[in-house]
């Protein structure tokens, strides 16, 4: 449906008293799935829009920032990284850039909501160019209940890409999950979990996702924040946590040599994400 030059996108954020506006040339898909509201929007200055039930999930000028922070920073932290397992993800960018990772033999994605992939393949095609790869398995189903079912030792990276946490998600920041993920994961380990805006959210559920990676058993923690323009603050952090080491310790040559394009993600930016904000220094105080 064509709109008038007028209409905009807004998202509030009532608690915070704060928006984020984005214009619209056209609304393309709308749909009820089983689990929650999707649309689809032709943006003027941000391509194509994804909206779930009533939030931003990703633009197609900006989701680069996100899918890059998600993904390379864990592959690059652990020593070895050969199977990874994606919990949500369902519009596959992230796992786009895990398959960049030659060393990967491995990829099982699981999401609850098979329709975020569809309309994915449909509106957002350079986000799923890999999904065929031989290395990729996408299944459809509950996060929650396949890891508890994961055999000890499976993976060697966990990746929780999930929406924020409420309605399908909000099982996936619970101590319980984590401690499960801990099990799955073999020696070395490694878990990130998208973690929200750090101005908003450092002392509510940022804290509280470090404290739970550190109670269930992971020896280091860190929040990586990076810029992320359609989230609420424009600032964005993925938490991650190894199970021996120190979580700051990364393949920085490896990183430096990575022979594949990425459009935000190097070296520098990874050292320099792992510098903590004043303000975020007593999380776990």
């Amino acid at each position: 449906m064509a709109l008038d030059s007028n209409t905009w996108f807004t998202e509030i954020f009532q608690n915070e008293g704060t928006a984020f506006s984005l214009q619209i040339k056209q609304h393309l898909h709308s749909e009820q799935s089983a689990y929650q509201t999707l649309d689809i929007y032709d943006t003027e200055t941000f391509g194509k829009l994804m909206v779930i039930d009533g939030c931003v999930m990703l633009t197609q000028r900006d989701n680069f920032l996100y899918h890059e922070m998600m993904s390379h920073p864990a592959l690059f932290t652990h020593r070895n990284p050969k199977r990874v397992v994606i919990i949500g993800g369902g519009d596959c960018g992230t796992l786009k850039e895990v398959l960049k990772h030659a060393d990967v033999e491995s990829v099982i994605q699981v999401d609850i909501d098979e329709r975020v992939t569809r309309l994915s393949e449909q509106f957002f095609p350079e986000l799923c160019e890999c999904n065929e790869d031989a290395r990729a398995s996408l299944l459809f189903e509950d996060g929650i209940a396949w890891m508890k079912n994961a055999p000890d030792g499976s993976a060697d990276v966990i990746i929780i890409d999930s929406t924020d946490p409420v309605g399908p998600a909000e099982g996936l920041f619970a101590t319980d999950f984590y401690r499960e993920c801990n099990r799955v994961l073999g020696a070395g380990g490694v878990i990130v979990q998208q973690s929200e805006s750090p101005l908003l959210h450092s002392h509510t559920i940022i804290k509280d996702v470090q404290a739970d990676l550190l109670a269930v058993g992971f020896a280091s923690v860190r929040t990586l924040p990076f810029p992320q323009p359609v989230y609420p603050t424009g600032w964005w952090s993925a938490t991650m946590a190894i199970k021996e080491g120190d979580i700051e310790a990364f393949r920085k040559e490896d990183s430096t040599s990575r022979g594949f394009k990425t459009s935000y993600y190097n070296e520098a930016i990874h050292q320099a994400a792992l510098a903590v904000p004043e303000f975020m220094k007593d999380l776990n105080a």
